[in-house]
């Protein structure tokens, strides 16, 4: 009796657990729909069609590879893929349990299979086929017997590339294979049932998972811009884009055991400050307040989560020495500089002086009412480079995604006399022009910027304004397409449960037209190994459309720039160039062998091994030929930046130098402002 009791009380405690979690998110389900429906550039209604959308989103959110849901479970799911927009409206969020459910339960089933594969023997004859298809078709699983097939195949894939990655001679994986194949096949099946434990523990377990994972897909479906954000999230997005922010200074990693280790002590920080944290220490748990998190079976990537959550401002780091020893050390966050975002300006000669920028990101400070960020260090960089008499300038904007809007506006302050910028549209049609106010430049001289497909939203705002008013000669690859403005809110004014990243606003070039699902063109293309790969944001589902507005302005160019004279003399290089042959070929071979792929093979070692061998053969022909194609340029420091050089500095400094002096886009774009020089531009 006093034991059906007992149960009866553990099942009335989940019952009221789980009524809870629902009430939770119920909340933050219809917060995130009002924040959408107040602030969203282009809201969706709460219909069928929202439902669908979600629907869809949802479920690849939760099983993206098709490798754990079954045909029976959509069957279960399907009741709800036009009913989601009533349940919302309804205030009824119990429908996510069964998808939580659903999934923790594949998920340890798919680990019970695969433990009990220990101690079967493995067919490597080539009875199963491999199959690779670059947008593959394949459904659910449709029984039991499919779901056990694909996983004791994927298993000895997994093995036989283990074992191909680890020696490349064939002949001797062939001659040893029982021995190598029965040392790796437990360490493969424990690093497989590791993995799965950590998607367990995603997000701090399934029921979080699900839920964020239904929140995100609800503000997806508004453009792929749009999310919801955790704790975390937010600290880490705000971190990517700031130049200061609190942090531990510790940076993680996974070692070949599958232990958190400490891989990196930021100088200064409050981990370096307290003297008991060395490299290579094994981190076993982190407690807060409010929880502690064992870090066994835990990816990264839920480390870094936990640490660069802004309520997490003291840990205990209980920590395992190299010598055995174990220690629990408390830390406080300390106020740090983000190294990567910050931008020094270089010296490259071609008989004459000129100068390079790279411009990661457009960072900001958000705790500075100045916002003392990107456009602050370029403009003391410009001034350096005034005393530098360079004749011309480079700034580097590839793979560079974006940040504060405000930065890129100030920094194109800075290159035109005066004038209107861009043009902001909002959802309600109304329009606010952003302008340069303040006459004079701080750099008047020839300017070349850098693009790829991966420079993003306020670097195609800066690269768009500088082409539009011909103070700069573009040049790479069509940018990502992104001509939106984003704004994190939180979901409640008053309850704690989230924020919002929602876009609220779309911005237009002077001209009126927008780069929007077609980026910024370049004047001058160059070739690139991600041409065709469909990065782009046109390939994003819901992605904004393009449009075109009539701006209620006139605006004052630069005169004409000679591009046409330009074009040919670049276009002459890059045919000569064995370099940019070199990333042509690899790009083609890519495309047609890796990217849109459609293969198959038998699974045996010999075809594992030249599958893999072909891939690593693209690659290592590729650096030869631009290690024997690729010129040095000469690189050294500004006066200012050399004589600041000390320590561990000297050593990263010089591997820069490197980097830019044996890059070929860079060399290719210092021919172009040398020629832009050439013909006096400015």
């Amino acid at each position: 009796m006093l034991k059906k009791l007992a149960l009866i009380a553990f099942s009335f405690i989940i019952s009221l657990s789980n009524a809870q979690e629902d009430a939770v998110f119920c909340k933050q389900i219809n917060a995130l729909n009002r924040r959408v429906q107040e602030f969203h550039f282009r809201p969706k209604p709460l219909n069928d069609g929202l439902s669908k959308a979600v629907f869809k989103l949802f479920l690849d959110r939760l099983d993206e590879n098709k490798q754990f849901f079954k045909q029976s479970d959509l069957l279960l799911f399907q009741s709800d893929e036009f009913q989601l927009d009533d349940a919302i409206a309804s205030n009824d969020c119990s429908f996510v349990e069964k998808y939580s459910a659903t999934l923790q339960q594949r998920i340890e089933a798919s680990k019970n299979y695969i433990a009990t594969l220990k101690d079967e023997t493995f067919d490597y004859s080539g009875k199963d086929t491999l199959y690779f298809k670059a947008e593959p078709n394949s459904g659910y699983f449709k029984d039991d017997l499919a779901f056990k097939k694909y996983w004791n195949k994927r298993i000895r894939y997994v093995i036989l590339d283990h074992l191909v990655e680890q020696d490349s001679t064939f002949s001797y994986l062939e001659d040893n294979f029982k021995t190598l194949e029965a040392e790796a096949k437990p360490k493969i099946i424990e690093n497989q049932l590791c993995l799965l434990d950590e998607l367990l523990h995603k997000n701090g377990g399934m029921t979080v998972f699900a839920q964020e994972s239904f929140l995100n897909a609800f503000a997806n479906y508004q453009d792929p811009n749009s999310f919801f954000y955790n704790d975390s999230d937010k600290s880490q997005f705000e971190d990517s884009v700031s130049n200061h922010q609190l942090t531990f200074g510790i940076d993680t990693a996974k070692n070949k055991n599958g232990d958190i280790v400490i891989a990196y002590i930021a100088p200064g920080s409050a981990a370096f400050l307290n003297g008991n944290f060395e490299e290579n220490d094994v981190i076993k748990s982190l407690t807060s307040p409010t929880q502690t998190l064992e870090t066994f079976c835990v990816s990264n990537e839920d480390i870094l989560a936990f640490t660069a959550n802004e309520k997490n401002e003291t840990l205990i780091f209980k920590i395992k020495k190299q010598n055995g020893a174990i220690q629990d050390i408390p830390l406080t966050k300390t106020e740090l500089k983000v190294e990567q975002n910050s931008c020094t300006a270089f010296i490259i000669k071609e008989k004459s002086n000129f100068a390079y920028l790279n411009i990661p990101s457009f960072y900001t400070d958000f705790d500075s009412p100045d916002g003392n960020g990107l456009a602050r260090d370029v403009a003391n960089q410009l001034q350096i480079l005034e005393k530098e008499n360079v004749k011309g300038l480079i700034i580097d904007l590839r793979f560079n995604g974006g940040g504060s809007m405000k930065e890129a506006a100030e920094l194109s302050g800075l290159f035109i006399n005066k004038g209107p910028l861009a043009i902001l549209k909002y959802g309600n049609g109304d329009m606010f022009t952003i302008t340069d106010d303040f006459k004079g430049t701080l750099f008047n001289k020839p300017m070349v910027i850098l693009i790829d497909n991966f420079s993003a939203s306020a670097s195609e705002f800066f690269a768009g304004v500088m082409q539009d008013y011909n103070r700069a000669i573009i040049v790479g690859s069509p940018s990502h397409g992104k001509a939106s403005a984003q704004v994190i809110l939180p979901l409640d004014d008053t309850d704690d449960i989230g924020f919002c990243k929602l876009t609220i606003e779309k911005f237009y070039r002077v001209t009126g037209k927008s780069h929007q699902s077609v980026g910024i063109v370049p004047d001058i293309i160059l070739p690139s190994l991600y041409d065709g790969f469909k990065t782009n944001e046109i390939h994003s589902l819901f992605s904004l459309s393009n449009d075109a507005i009539t701006p209620a302005f006139r605006y004052s160019s630069y005169r004409k720039l000679p591009l046409s004279e330009l074009q040919s003399k670049s276009k002459i290089r890059v045919d000569r160039n064995e370099s940019f042959k070199a990333i042509k070929n690899i790009n083609k071979s890519m495309l047609t062998n890796y990217i849109d792929r459609d293969l198959s093979y038998a699974l045996t070692l010999k075809n594992i091994y030249e599958d893999v061998q072909n891939y690593n053969t693209l690659w290592t022909n590729l650096y030869q030929k631009l290690d024997l194609a690729t010129k040095k340029v000469a690189v050294k420091n500004t006066s200012p930046t050399k004589n600041k050089l000390s320590g561990n500095d000297l050593e990263l400094n010089q591997s820069l130098i490197e980097d830019i002096s044996t890059d070929i886009y860079i060399q290719e774009a210092l021919a172009i402002l040398s020629d832009a020089h050439k013909a006096k531009l400015r």
